[in-house]
């Protein structure tokens, strides 16, 4: 069988990630690339332009910040995918869910299926928010919901998950029908217009970042010196000596407690059946990775070092939805160099389509957050919002 051809848009966007993701990687290249990217510069100053505007409408008051009367705990970052922000969102929902709150986690619902732009803007104002899960049962699959919404809701019972372009919509939603009192706004940090309590910035150890340019010609969705805004920094993917970029950090923000974490992978999962094994399994094993992610190279050397042998990678554009046909092909070829499995992320695994039967295991390896340092930090701040009076934002 054949592999399934990526579309051309994605054959672009995961050309240009590669080459605006990290520093240096724009080095050395075709005359015809160098112009595209002196395009990308000058559009990179557009685009910080229009950020600066907005924000300063918000800052005056031209453009109205909208309050809940609740929590609102954003978690978000400057740059744009990669930092792992799904399961920091899982920790403080799940945290929070603990101490007796009744969480809802908003979310955009990114690259979901929905109807026409012109359908949206006739019934917007009327349709309600898409309810992923209500607390007590999932109601959506990952297509219709979401990727991330749907994970969050399939490993966070008792936690709604509420998806709406309008997240002030989709705020008032879970507050008044839900009967929610603490609100999580997932990748909010640039979303303004409804009202924070609390700032949660994650910022990548590995590449916090990037190029140091804006969008489209880096990864920054706005200037890193927003990062003043931060009530709490969690530095994820911290391996070794991260003095570096905690110094970083400090020039924007003297104040903000930072939290250092790993994203650790807790075990392993059969994608269909959901049958569990322990990450001892992989100990010398041979396997192939499919992953669609924004940053496959951590989770392949994460498991190099489960001590799996990785003999082939294939790798889509971040949240590519996958056809039967890049499954079987994935898992063919897997078969056919004698690996033991098939390995991807929990992300992947919600967009795999349905497969009877299988050449060979294909698994999903399960990752949770795991604090370095400043636990004491995140406890004081869910203290912090599970004591504070209701209403007070």
């Amino acid at each position: 069988m054949r592999k399934a051809r990526q579309s051309g848009f994605e054959r672009v966007e995961t050309y240009l990630v590669k080459l605006i993701q990290e520093r240096g990687a724009d080095r050395d290249q075709p005359v015809g690339v160098c112009l595209l990217l002196a395009v990308l510069k000058a559009l990179s100053f557009v685009f910080a332009a229009i950020v600066g505007a907005r924000y300063l409408l918000y800052r005056i008051g031209v453009i109205r910040r909208f309050p809940l009367g609740v929590q609102v705990i954003s978690i978000g970052n400057v740059t744009a995918g990669g930092t792992g922000k799904t399961p920091v969102t899982e920790i403080f929902a799940r945290t929070l869910a603990a101490e007796g709150r009744k969480v809802a986690i908003l979310s955009r619902g990114y690259r979901r299926k929905e109807a026409p732009w012109w359908v949206r803007m006739v019934t917007q104002v009327v349709t309600p928010p898409l309810v992923v899960s209500d607390g007590r049962h999932v109601l959506k699959d990952s297509a219709e919901g979401g990727d991330e919404p749907y994970m969050l809701a399939s490993n966070l019972p008792g936690v709604a998950v509420v998806v709406d372009r309008d997240r002030v919509k989709a705020g008032r939603y879970a507050v008044k029908r839900l009967g929610c009192d603490t609100i999580i706004l997932d990748d909010g940090f640039q979303y303004q217009r409804l009202k924070h309590s609390i700032e949660v910035v994650l910022v990548d150890a590995t590449n916090p970042f990037g190029n140091g340019n804006m969008l489209p010609r880096g990864i920054l969705r706005e200037p890193a010196r927003n990062l003043r805004r931060a009530d709490i920094v969690f530095l994820t993917k911290c391996k070794g000596d991260v003095s570096g970029v905690r110094g970083e950090i400090r020039k924007y923000n003297t104040t903000a407690e930072i939290v250092e974490c790993v994203h650790a992978p807790k075990s392993l999962k059969d994608v269909w059946s959901r049958e569990e094994f322990p990450l001892a399994w992989l100990q010398g094993k041979t396997a192939c990775t499919l992953s669609g992610i924004a940053s496959p190279k951590g989770f392949e050397n994460s498991l190099r070092a489960l001590g799996a042998k990785v003999v082939w990678c294939e790798r889509y554009a971040d949240h590519h939805r996958y056809a039967a046909s890049e499954i079987l092909y994935a898992l063919n070829r897997t078969a056919d160099m004698g690996a033991d499995a098939l390995v991807t992320t929990e992300k992947d695994a919600v967009r795999f389509p349905r497969l009877e039967t299988s050449p060979v295991r294909c698994l999903y390896l399960r990752i949770a957050i795991e604090i370095l340092s400043g636990a004491e930090s995140f406890d004081q701040l869910i203290s912090r919002i599970c004591f504070r009076r209701r209403g007070a934002v």
